[in-house]
């Protein structure tokens, strides 16, 4: 159900109440299953994210050729870094969408679902950093989310990786881990254990 307003101005018509507000059922075509709840939950959380991460990425490039008075020179120069930041952004907004639903979908108190996200992410990032530091070896940084999408960034956007494995092993790490949140998602909403809305 959805507020609309009633519009209805002419005091006869109106009864004596002005301008009413009153329920109107939106009407689908087919009744609203859980794929579609999931779905749209993943969309409008994407969407959220996405305008924080993507949209402000976009307004600073463009901001920035704006204000500084950049020509089509740099405009050509920088498009495709431009483009690879883009898509890392898009590939961030989606793993950590992921991340985040399926911890939401587990948590059972209202704060879970934020404190293990950044557990999740920065947690990862520093037992790889540690482990990295004591023994000289960096292909922990797998198991972090941050770190997958980081060397995936580096190479979109086309700066010398930081990281001593191959990429294809991060693409697979940010793989799996986006398999594992929706593979976790979709089976706690299809067995009815969504603890959280």
């Amino acid at each position: 159900f959805f507020h609309a307003h009633d519009g209805i101005r002419d005091a006869q018509e109106s009864r004596g109440l002005g301008d009413v507000y009153k329920r109107q059922a939106i009407y689908f075509s087919r009744p609203v299953n859980r794929i579609d709840y999931t779905a749209m939950k993943y969309l409008s959380s994407a969407v959220v994210l996405g305008f924080v991460i993507v949209f402000s990425y976009m307004v600073y490039y463009t901001s920035a050729i704006v204000l500084n008075g950049e020509g089509w020179a740099f405009l050509i120069d920088t498009f495709p870094i431009f483009m690879g930041g883009l898509l890392a952004g898009i590939l961030l907004v989606l793993t950590y969408t992921s991340i985040g639903l399926a911890l939401s979908s587990i948590s059972q108190s209202r704060f879970f679902a934020a404190v293990a996200f950044l557990a999740v992410i920065y947690g990862t990032k520093m037992v790889a950093f540690l482990i990295e530091s004591t023994f000289e070896s960096s292909i922990l940084y797998l198991l972090s989310p941050y770190d997958g999408l980081a060397h995936i960034g580096q190479w979109l956007v086309g700066i010398e990786s930081n990281y001593d494995y191959p990429l294809a092993f991060s693409i697979v790490s940010i793989l799996l881990i986006n398999s594992l949140s929706l593979a976790l998602l979709t089976s706690r909403v299809s067995s009815l254990e969504v603890t959280r809305e």
